[in-house]
C-alpha cells in the first residue's frame, strides 16, 4: 500500500495518534514559528497549522508548514476556500507536495467579519467538499479539473473537520465527504464521554467506521471560566457541569484540566472508531507536550 504521509502510515498501522495545532506567528520569521512549537516536535504525531482562525491574519498557513517539514516536524496543512480561488489552492496542493507537506485539512474558513478586517471580500470560489474533490482528483487521477496532466502528482493525504454533538450524526454528510476523496477527520472539541460513545456507536452501526479514520477533539483549559465560555459559545460544545465544577472546586485548575484531558484520553481510547486525539489550545503548545508524553506512558 502507497502511504501518502506517516501520520497515514500510523493510522493505516491502527496506531493510537495525537496530532496538536499551532497558530502561526505574527512575524516574519521561521525561528519564531519553530521556537514556538519546539515543545511539540517529536511528541505530536503531526501539527495542524492553522491557515488565519477567527479570520485574522498571521504567517500563512502553507509556508508555515512547509518550514516544520524542512525541519523533520510533520504538518497537517489546514487550507481554507475563504481566501483562494479553484487556480491558487490548485496551485497551493502542487507546491504543498512538492515540499514535503501532504497532510491537508480543508476546511471553510471563519467570516472575515468575525475578524480585525471585517471590510475584507471572502473568495469562495469553491466550498470545501469540492477542494476535497479537487485535491483527490489531482492525486488519484494524476490531473488538473481541467484535464490537464500532474506528473508527478500531489501526494496528499486528505482531512475534513466534524462535529461529534447530541442526536444523530448528519450520515450522508460524512459519507459523502468520504466518497469525495476524506481519508481521516478531526472533530471539534469534546468533553462529554457519553456523546462520543453514542455518536460512534451510530457511525459504527452504519460501516462509517470501516471506511475512515476519527481524531477526536480535546484541549486543556486556561480556567472554569473560560470552559463556560467554550460551552457557551463553541458550536458543537459541550462540557459537563460536572467538569466545570470540578475545575471551579480544585486549588490549581489548570492542572486539574489536566488531568481532566489524561482520564478522557484513556476513556476515549477504549471507544471503537476512535484512532487518536487532537489537542488543541490557542498558545498551549507546552502544556499539550505534556499531555501527550504521559498519555504514551499511563
Amino acid at each position: 500500500m502507497k502511504y501518502h504521509s506517516q501520520l497515514h502510515k500510523k493510522l493505516s498501522d491502527g496506531v493510537f495518534v495525537f496530532t496538536s495545532e499551532t497558530t502561526p506567528p505574527d512575524a516574519a520569521s521561521k525561528e519564531i514559528l519553530l521556537k514556538k512549537i519546539l515543545p511539540l516536535k517529536g511528541v505530536a504525531d503531526a501539527i495542524n497549522v492553522t491557515d488565519s482562525p477567527g479570520a485574522k491574519v498571521h504567517m500563512s498557513s502553507l509556508t508555515a508548514a512547509i518550514i516544520l517539514a524542512q525541519n523533520n516536524i510533520e504538518p497537517i496543512l489546514q487550507l481554507t476556500v475563504r481566501d483562494r480561488n479553484r487556480l491558487a489552492l490548485q496551485g497551493d496542493l502542487v507546491g504543498a507536495s512538492a515540499l514535503g507537506v501532504h497532510n491537508i485539512l480543508c476546511l471553510s474558513g471563519d467570516d472575515p467579519k468575525v475578524g480585525d478586517q471585517p471590510e475584507t471580500n471572502p473568495v469562495n470560489d469553491i466550498n470545501s467538499l469540492k477542494l476535497i474533490e479537487t485535491a483527490n482528483i489531482m492525486r488519484k487521477d494524476k490531473k488538473f479539473p481541467s484535464g490537464r496532466v500532474i506528473e508527478p502528482p500531489p501526494n496528499l493525504h486528505i482531512g475534513s473537520a466534524e462535529v461529534p454533538t447530541q442526536g444523530k450524526p448528519n450520515l450522508e454528510k460524512i459519507l459523502k465527504k468520504i466518497n469525495t476523496g476524506v481519508d481521516f477527520f478531526q472533530t471539534q472539541y469534546v468533553f462529554d464521554e457519553k456523546i462520543l460513545k453514542d455518536y460512534m456507536k451510530i457511525l459504527d452501526d452504519s460501516g462509517i467506521l470501516d471506511k475512515t479514520s476519527f481524531l477526536i477533539g480535546l484541549g486543556p483549559f486556561a480556567s472554569a471560566k473560560s470552559a463556560k465560555w467554550m460551552s457557551d459559545n463553541l458550536f458543537g460544545v459541550d462540557i459537563p457541569k460536572e467538569i466545570i465544577k470540578r475545575l471551579e472546586q480544585s486549588k490549581d485548575q489548570k492542572e486539574e484540566s489536566k488531568k481532566i484531558c489524561l482520564e478522557l484520553i484513556q476513556k476515549f481510547r477504549e471507544i471503537k472508531g476512535v484512532h487518536g486525539v487532537h489537542l488543541m489550545g490557542h498558545n498551549k503548545e507546552m502544556i499539550i507536550a505534556e499531555i501527550i508524553k504521559e498519555s504514551r506512558i499511563s
